[in-house]
């Protein structure tokens, strides 16, 4: 049994085939919007459960695995993704000098069993300039990005450290995805899969 990836984001199908997985890409459309009063921790949950309760009745017998990832502002904001450049200036402005979480929820589904989890992982960015933010704004790095940055891309420069696992960063955190597959009983060829081949995207 092959896994599948409700996602459509390729930072998350490169960390899962670089930690050896091999997986199908099968991405949902959802509302990803927060609820008034929702902790951020249970709205990471409640988006990769629903990512990967949709896909899982469309492949019914597959483990399916959904993903969610946000930022949080020092300010308690939560940060999706930037809706333009301005926004993205405005948030790395927020982040630059102080440091921020950021959460991934994560969810497997099989059959009618679901298994969930959160990672976090503060991130500290250095003080950033206004001419470095507009020369990362003008990459268009920011784009599709959760909080408006990429920190294995050009954004690296700006992160002094982590405290926290990297994948969890850039989108997936692999540890907690090994933890919840043996949770829902993934069989050996699931958990490793040392020849996979590249994701059969359909």
């Amino acid at each position: 049994m092959r896994l599948l990836l409700a996602s459509a984001s390729p930072r998350r199908a490169a960390l899962l085939a670089a930690a050896g997985f091999a997986f199908d890409v099968f991405p949902v459309d959802l509302d990803e919007s927060h609820h008034a009063g929702e902790p951020v921790e249970a709205y990471v949950v409640r988006l990769a459960l629903e990512k990967a309760a949709a896909a899982a009745r469309q492949r019914t017998h597959a483990i399916v695995l959904g993903a969610d990832t946000t930022v949080v502002a020092p300010d308690g904001r939560i940060l999706g993704k930037p809706g333009d450049g301005d926004e993205a200036g405005e948030w790395l402005a927020a982040l630059g000098g102080r440091a921020h979480r950021v959460l991934t929820g994560v969810a497997l589904a099989r059959g009618d069993r679901q298994v969930s989890a959160f990672d976090e992982t503060v991130v500290y960015m250095r003080p950033l300039g206004p001419d470095e933010i507009a020369w990362y704004v003008a990459s268009g790095e920011w784009r599709g990005k959760a909080g408006g940055y990429a920190i294995q891309g050009l954004a690296s420069r700006f992160v002094e450290r982590i405290e926290g696992s990297y994948g969890n960063v850039v989108g997936l955190p692999i540890s907690t995805v090994i933890r919840l597959l043996r949770q829902i009983g993934a069989d050996d060829r699931v958990l490793t899969s040392p020849d996979a081949d590249k994701p059969d995207n359909r």
